[in-house]
């Protein structure tokens, strides 16, 4: 028997079990490849898809699938919520200690999300986990690994991107950045009730980098899993409604800087940021429109 002063083995009553939110909007063309990946991976118990009011058959796709396992379930909003409100919706049916936010066109390999669980295990402090993205192609997205954003800088500068993209440390498995991809994220679900997950201010783009900022305000890292990788299509929902989802990336950047960065710049610069943000966004709409024609030339 043992005394009450010797070292007990630690139980585990599910102490890895993940529980996935999958939120969809004309998603068909990968929805289905999406979620059987998901529901081969290790510890996913639970697998929720919400359905931003997909004009296409994604919502039918996934209903088929949901006969067949009982991990899946699916919830069909009447309306586009918008990509937080829908994570926030789904969030609240998930009961594992483990919460992953996997867009409809990233595929997981078997272990990803386990080994980011054991990752987030061992280095005590992580807060939200990512991974590198990387195309069909195989090449890394940059925005796996992001600095916080300066909407001011960023205009001021034409747009140019390449300050916020920080570099893969080949010396680290686990590597601290501000920000990772939204296409990917795990954390612990305390963590996420604490900080009232998503804001639903953002309908689309740039919530990921706010969740971010608010996990390192609370005293927690940000880090990348460079050992681990998951391929991402990268905007298929969007090419429905290209100036709509541009449209909502400057609304939501604004919201960003108004949150974290408005309080930094000078008063007078401020009504500044937002005529050149507004002025940007015809530009924005103009060069997706040159870049499709250009790609249809190739074609």
């Amino acid at each position: 028997m043992n005394t009450p002063h010797e070292a007990q083995p630690a139980l585990d009553f599910g102490a890895r079990d993940i529980g996935v939110v999958v939120v969809t909007h004309a998603s068909a063309s990968t929805i289905e490849a999406c979620l059987e990946a998901l529901l081969a991976a290790r510890h996913v118990v639970r697998l929720l898809v919400v359905d931003n009011a997909s004009p296409d058959d994604t919502a039918e796709r996934v209903e088929r699938m949901v006969r067949r396992d009982p991990r899946l379930g699916l919830v069909r909003n009447l309306e586009n919520r918008g990509f937080a409100a829908a994570c926030n919706q789904g969030a609240t049916a998930i009961a594992q200690p483990w919460i992953a936010f996997v867009n409809p066109d990233a595929f997981v390999a078997r272990d990803t999300l386990s080994r980011l669980v054991e990752h987030a295990i061992a280095r005590p402090g992580a807060g939200l986990l990512g991974v590198e993205q990387r195309d069909e192609q195989g090449l890394p997205d940059p925005a796996s690994r992001r600095a916080d954003p300066s909407l001011r800088e960023q205009l001021f500068t034409l747009g140019r991107r390449e300050n916020l993209f920080l570099g893969r440390d080949p010396a680290q498995d686990v590597q601290a950045v501000d920000a990772v991809s939204g296409a990917l994220m795990l954390l612990p679900a305390v963590l996420f009730a604490r900080l009232d997950g998503f804001d639903e201010g953002y309908r689309l783009h740039a919530e990921d980098l706010d969740l971010c900022r608010r996990v390192r305000e609370a005293g927690y890292e940000v880090v990348v899993a460079n050992d681990l990788a998951v391929t991402h299509l990268r905007g298929v929902s969007s090419r429905r409604r290209p100036a709509w989802v541009e449209f909502q990336k400057h609304r939501g950047l604004w919201r960003y800087f108004r949150k974290f960065e408005a309080a930094h710049v000078p008063a007078w610069q401020r009504p500044l940021v937002f005529v050149a943000l507004w002025l940007h966004f015809p530009l924005a709409l103009l060069t997706q429109a040159w870049q499709r024609r250009r790609q249809a030339g190739k074609s």
